[in-house]
């Protein structure tokens, strides 16, 4: 029996509690103190106006206040998810403004987390449907009220956007005019799918609208906590053990104390925290300290030159235990009766986060340490407030967070531990009274990294007499990730380390034998999500495999891939799509190779065609041209599902040619954008995106391209020199080393 697995499945699917409050069960008038969250989260200028339900407020002058749970970090879901309950609402999007949710995973929680986190394009897909029914349920309410106060049926009643007509009569009452006099139910209405809207008649969704915080990116005003500013506050900074599990065993804090401007140096559990009059008192202070590290955790000794290399044996050792991922049919039997296998093996190095904003975060723990603010950008908004609360020994609604925009995240800003968040909470705790401010350097940003794993793959692939892919196996070795990163949705997802293995599964290629398995290793590394997750290496072993097979074979990888479609009319269109956008079957310009890949991640459907050339004498790859198609069923906002794709493109092509992270005695070797080099301007191709329209449920856009960008220039260069590369990623000397 074929067994799949999807991050739907593994992320956790929402109690009956909560769907039941979530949705039709919402309790309007209070529950858990949400209608209150609600009004204390609207601007001081709407206070005359009223909360309807725990994610919209509407004033009196029509202006409409709806609760964005998501993290805002560049990709647009403080826009998206606002304008899906608007739209079921028939709400005037220019009287709409967006209010950062308050942390309360009783009315805000992710349905897939089942907390609030903003993580693996899932946002919109995870609350598109609840956010349709509760725009639906508040425009129940305002035509209920409406009804009553016109002395009218209510289905004599219909809206018009912000305002609810009585077409009979002529009369018609605002939005705000309702709020006025409005009752609210002590229950939600209910909502059935009958009584949404018709997509055919969709205003907003489906139509480009600008992000709602773009204008303030563009004339300046707009606040990361990185510009956080309060009377009489204190900077911070923390100097933190080079391998994960170090704790201070000595410290030598003179020369620190020495530096103009320090006021106080803390010993923390995992570092040695320097709090000063300025930033650059703190960062000196902190490169001051002298400190020796207990040296008993696992990751001490640990070289990634040396443990890639033992990865690599320990996925070819068929005798090593594995956990198995996905499975279908019986594999190993039906490559012991194949009529020819191909084999083949990958790796992948560490790579870094590379966000625009280093970590970094404010905190005021009031004078008896029994409660607290907080300043962060963060991925998860209760993950931070539950840290702090837990470091400082308190409940958790005795912390306030400011939720502030993110200036990237990709992953890092969204650990269970909030260690960038904690570290400006302890260093509080140790001047209460007084908001202190601790930023990291890139260098500590960087050096304190959670890394993409350091991951290596063996793969077979078996062929009967008939020229049939009937067998695959995919083993891959690697660390952990959501054992270290998250252990509660580990233990959830019963010790499947989804973040890690998704991506190894082909479901959808036509393939009746298949076996993914993992082979655990511990080195002891800080491993985390980072953009794409598993699919990143994953999918970029998997589809360069399969192009290595088809070119043997002689078979064009285009047609290849089709082939093993042949069930999948969503994946061939894609496929089929970009090869025309790209001209496939045409030749590329002198001297450059073209390069072919496909994946579905989480149902989204992509397909891509790189071009590149190679300057031989120096081993640079240089892309030209970049064709992507998606599918990813009701695209919100078109135009911004394009621009993300933009940006998966250029973060994957750092991470297939030049971002990689070394480790010597367990401790990373780079420091900096000099030395862990991410893709500049000069570096970027023309990027050509086409979203293929479906009217399937929105299945996420937010990471999805970035997994296309490592195989499909892998495949190019193959095309164009014959010689295949193997680790990721794809530097000038690992390209000289392989043409010659």
């Amino acid at each position: 029996m074929t067994k799949h697995v999807s991050i739907d499945r593994i992320a956790a699917a929402p109690s009956r509690r909560q769907f039941m409050v979530g949705v039709a069960g919402m309790t309007f008038a209070v529950i858990g103190g949400g209608t209150g969250d609600a009004l204390a989260a609207m601007p001081a200028a709407a206070s005359g106006g009223k909360a309807i339900s725990p994610w919209v407020s509407i004033a009196a002058d029509g202006t409409i206040f709806i609760m964005s749970p998501a993290a805002e970090m560049g990709q647009g879901s403080g826009t998206s998810l606002p304008l899906i309950l608007a739209e079921e609402l028939d709400a005037d999007w220019a009287k709409v403004r967006t209010v950062n949710a308050p942390p309360n995973d009783a009315i805000y929680a992710n349905p897939f987390f089942r907390m609030m986190y903003t993580a693996g394009s899932t946002a919109v897909r995870a609350y598109y449907k609840n956010l349709r029914v509760f725009g639906a349920q508040v425009r129940r309410v305002l035509l209920d009220n409406a009804a009553a106060k016109l002395g009218v049926p209510v289905a004599e009643l219909t809206t018009e956007p912000n305002v609810v007509v009585h077409a009979a009569s002529g009369r018609r009452l605002s939005y705000g005019e309702i709020a006025g006099f409005a009752v609210i139910p002590a229950k939600a209405p209910e909502i059935k799918d009958a009584d949404l809207k018709d997509p055919a008649k969709f205003r907003l969704i489906g139509k480009d609208v600008m992000r709602v915080e773009l204008p303030s990116k563009v004339n300046g005003t707009a606040q990361y906590s990185i510009d956080v500013q309060l009377p009489d506050m204190v900077y911070g900074a923390v100097l933190r053990s080079p391998v994960e599990g170090g704790a201070p065993r000595t410290i030598d804090d003179a020369k620190a104390r020495a530096v103009n401007g320090v006021m106080r140096v803390v010993t923390l559990p995992y570092g040695v925290g320097v709090i000063a009059q300025t930033p650059w008192a703190a960062f000196a202070a902190k490169d001051a300290l002298a400190v020796t590290w207990s040296k008993d955790a696992v990751g001490w000794g640990f070289d990634s030159e040396k443990g890639a290399g033992a990865f690599a044996a320990a996925a070819r050792d068929m005798t090593r235990p594995t956990k198995v991922w996905e499975t279908a049919g019986d594999a190993p039997a039906a490559l012991k009766q194949a009529a020819s296998v191909y084999e083949a093996e990958f790796r992948c190095d560490f790579a870094y986060h590379a966000q625009m904003e280093p970590l970094n975060a404010t905190a005021l723990v009031a004078a008896g340490g029994d409660s607290c603010e907080i300043w962060c950008g963060t991925q998860g908004q209760t993950i931070s407030v539950n840290a702090s609360a837990q470091a400082l020994g308190i409940k958790p609604d005795k912390v306030k967070l400011h939720d502030m925009l993110l200036g990237g995240g990709f992953g890092r800003r969204g650990p269970r531990d909030a260690d960038f968040v904690v570290d400006a909470v302890l260093l509080a705790n140790d001047l209460r009274g007084r908001p202190v401010k601790v930023m990291w350097t890139r260098e500590d940003d960087v050096h304190n990294g959670r890394f993409h794993p350091l991951t290596a793959h063996y793969l077979r692939a078996g062929f009967d007499a008939k020229g049939e892919l009937i067998a695959w196996q995919h083993r891959r070795a690697s660390d952990l990730v959501t054992a270290y990163q998250d252990p509660v949705r580990y233990k959830l997802a019963k010790e499947r380390d989804f973040i890690g293995m998704l991506g190894t599964e082909l479901k959808t290629y036509n393939i009746p034998n298949r076996l993914a398995e993992q082979v655990a290793q511990d080195s002891g590394m800080r491993t985390n999500a980072l953009r794409g997750i598993g699919f990143g290496p994953n999918k970029h072993v998997t589809e360069a495999f399969l192009d290595e097979i088809a070119v043997k074979r002689g078979i064009d990888p285009v047609k290849f891939r089709l082939d093993l479609l042949k069930d999948s009319p969503r994946g061939r269109r894609v496929v089929e799509a970009v090869a025309e956008m790209a001209n496939w079957g045409g030749k590329p310009a002198a001297g450059r190779g073209r390069g072919f890949a496909y994946i579905d991640y989480s149902d989204t459907q992509l397909a891509s065609v790189a071009e590149v050339s190679v300057d031989r004498a120096s081993g640079e790859i240089r892309v030209h041209d970049f064709w992507v198609t998606i599918d990813c069923g009701v695209a919100v906002q078109p135009d911004n599902v394009v621009a993300q794709q933009q940006g998966c493109i250029i973060y994957g092509l750092g991470l297939a040619l030049s971002e990689r992270v070394t480790m010597a005695d367990g401790a990373v070797q780079q420091n900096n954008f000099y030395d862990y080099i991410v893709p500049r301007m000069r570096d970027l191709p023309n990027i050509h995106v086409k979203i293929i329209p479906t009217a399937n449920p929105p299945s996420g856009a937010g990471q999805m391209a970035t997994p296309l960008v490592p195989p499909a220039i892998a495949n190019a260069v193959a095309a164009l020199t014959g010689v295949r590369l193997r680790e990721l990623p794809m530097t000038p000397e690992r390209v000289k080393k392989a043409l010659a």
